[in-house]
This record gives structure tokens, C-alpha cells and sequence, in this order.
């Protein structure tokens, strides 16, 4: 086990660090974009001379230390943060979440003809919160790891897309008046419409300091419903309508309950209830980061630049599909319900 925990280990905290880098900051790449991108390039160089001695290690970083970090995720949350939002914010995401994951489903097999499991996570990527929800969605649905990285690939392109179209669109918003509520207003959208929680930071950021901290609780109640989205997408494979094969479905339709997804509940009701030293939880949020940074460093560990260039453009174009979709109805979601 050893060696390729050391490895995946070494490169999520190479990718901690990075992250931490204005450069790769203010463009709202944070450190599992990063860890992906160091696996992925050490995956296809060095790594398939040591695979043999590497994969025990590289199997625990990506599945037992993926499952950890998605539990401990729910320190960053608490029920008291959706008063930031209130019951608008909720529907907002909820309803979000809800259309862009339909649409990806939709869209993904039958217009664009993607394998079931791919789709759903280009969908939940771009619905929840990007890269975690693309790796917490992944052991669902028994993902091969060239999926869930192209799925990540397209968080990082449209992802970095919004941080420079959302500033624009503020600009136009001021004008037009499309979104109410001013700086609130458009903090919601943004938190409600953009893919990863550092590019939600970054595009909050480039509009005002008010933008940027109702667009990170508006972002972190969506992040909540990860957990309710996983134990549903579980059920619906019990019932065959994802994937044939993959968790929660076998033979016998039985429910498969992702035990992980159960625990970020927990977590999240403990820190609730429980009041924490703030620097306690600030240490945990960064050891949490950590654990997924190395899980996915061993997810890119194990993808091949040719797989993803066998998936051809087609994940592509849905990621653009639904990033429209998230820009104008996103917007049309929030003037509704705003």
C-alpha cells in the first residue's frame, strides 16, 4: 500500500500548496483541479513504470480517502447557514440542481448518445459543487476513472468560462435588471449557477465583497444538497434508471445507500449542533482538503490521456448545454423565485 499512497499523497499536497497560489486562486483553480491535472501528468509519464508496486496504495487514495473526505466535507456547512439565503435561496438551488441534472440526463443519451454513468456525472458537476460532486458521484454509480475525469475536465473549462463572463453579465444586470436584489441578488445567482466553490469565490470576488459572501452561502446550502442528491440518484439506479450494473442496482434492484453520503449528514448536523473552536474546524476543513486532493491525484494516477481523447468532443458539447442552461435559466430561475 505504501508507495502509491506516498505518491498520490505527494501530489495532493503538492496540489494544497499550489492552490494557495495567487495565480492559480484568482482563476478559481483550486487544489482538486490542480491535484487532477498533477495526476494525470505523472499518470502518463512515470507512473505506469511503478503501477504494479503503485496500485494497492493508489486504490485506498481514491476510495477509502475519497469516501473520508466526502464525510468530513460537511464541516464546511451548517443548517444555520441557510438562513443566509432563506427559503428563496433554497428553492433557488433546489430547483437548479434539479432542471441541470434532468437536462444532463436527457441531453447527455439522448441527444449526444454518452454512456448513462457520464452523463449523470457532466450533470452532477455542473448541478452541485464541480469536482467533489463529480468524485462523491463517481463510487454511485461504479464510474470508470476516465469518466470522472472527463466529467472534472469540463468543470475546469466552463467553470473558468463563468469567471469571466459573470463580472460582464453584473455589468449588464445593473442595467437591465434581469436579476433583483442588487449585489445579494446576483450573489445568489452566481452561487446557484457556478460550478466549483473556488470559481464561485473568484466570479463573487470580481463584482464586490457583498456579491462574493452571498454567492459562497448560496453555493455552500447547494453543496448540502449533495448529500439528499446522492442517496436519491442511489434509489433511482435501484430502480434501473441510470445505469444497468452500476451501485445500487444488481439484480435484484436492491438499494444500495452510499454509507458516505449518510456520514456528510452527520457531520454537518454535529457541527450544527455542536459548536467548535472555529480554528479546530479551519485545521479540519484543510486535513479534509487534503484527503480529496490525494484521491484525486490517484484518480489522475490511474487515467490515460487516451481514454479521454476517445470520449471525443460530445461531453463537451453537453458541459456548453448545460453552462447555457445555468447562465439563462439560472437567471430566469432567480428572477422567478428571488
Amino acid at each position: 500500500v505504501g508507495p502509491g499512497l506516498l505518491l498520490a499523497g505527494g501530489l495532493g499536497a503538492a496540489a494544497v500548496l499550489l492552490g494557495r497560489w495567487e495565480v492559480f486562486a484568482s482563476r478559481g483553480m483550486g487544489a482538486l483541479t490542480l491535484a487532477i491535472i498533477l495526476g494525470m501528468l505523472v499518470g502518463n509519464t512515470i507512473y505506469p513504470r511503478i503501477a504494479a508496486q503503485g496500485a494497492a496504495g493508489v486504490g485506498v487514495a481514491k476510495q477509502t480517502l475519497l469516501r473520508a473526505g466526502v464525510v468530513f466535507y460537511g464541516l464546511r456547512l451548517t443548517w444555520q447557514d441557510i438562513g443566509g439565503v432563506g427559503l428563496a435561496g433554497i428553492a433557488i438551488d433546489a430547483l437548479v440542481l434539479a432542471s441541470t441534472f434532468g437536462l444532463a440526463w436527457l441531453l447527455g443519451t439522448r441527444v449526444f448518445k454518452l454512456d448513462r454513468s457520464l452523463a449523470c456525472l457532466v450533470g452532477a458537476g455542473a448541478s452541485i459543487c464541480g469536482a467533489a460532486a463529480v468524485m462523491a458521484t463517481g463510487p454511485v454509480l461504479r464510474a470508470r476513472a476516465e469518466e470522472i475525469a472527463v466529467a472534472v475536465a469540463t468543470v475546469v473549462v466552463f467553470g473558468t468560462l463563468a469567471l469571466f463572463l459573470y463580472p460582464v453579465l453584473y455589468q449588464m444586470n445593473a442595467q437591465w435588471g434581469v436579476i433583483p436584489g442588487g449585489e445579494h441578488g446576483f450573489g445568489v445567482y452566481v452561487g446557484s449557477t457556478v460550478h466549483e466553490v473556488a470559481q464561485v469565490i473568484a466570479a463573487g470576488r470580481e463584482i464586490s465583497p457583498a456579491a462574493a459572501d452571498t454567492a459562497v452561502i448560496a453555493k455552500m446550502v447547494r453543496v448540502m444538497m449533495l448529500a439528499p442528491f446522492l442517496l436519491a440518484l442511489s434509489a433511482w439506479l435501484a430502480w434501473g434508471g441510470c445505469r444497468a450494473g452500476a451501485a445500487g442496482a444488481d439484480s435484484g434492484g436492491k438499494l444500495c445507500i452510499p454509507w458516505f453520503a449518510v456520514g456528510f449528514i452527520a457531520m454537518v448536523a454535529f457541527h450544527s449542533a455542536v459548536p467548535l473552536p472555529e480554528q479546530w474546524v479551519a485545521i479540519a476543513i484543510e486535513l479534509d482538503t487534503l484527503l480529496l486532493a490525494i484521491a484525486m491525484a490517484a484518480l489522475g494516477l490511474t487515467t490515460q490521456a487516451g481514454a479521454i481523447r476517445r470520449a471525443g468532443v460530445r461531453p463537451l458539447l453537453l458541459a456548453g448545454a448545460l453552462f447555457v442552461w445555468l447562465v439563462v435559466g439560472g437567471a430566469g430561475i432567480n428572477r422567478l423565485l428571488g
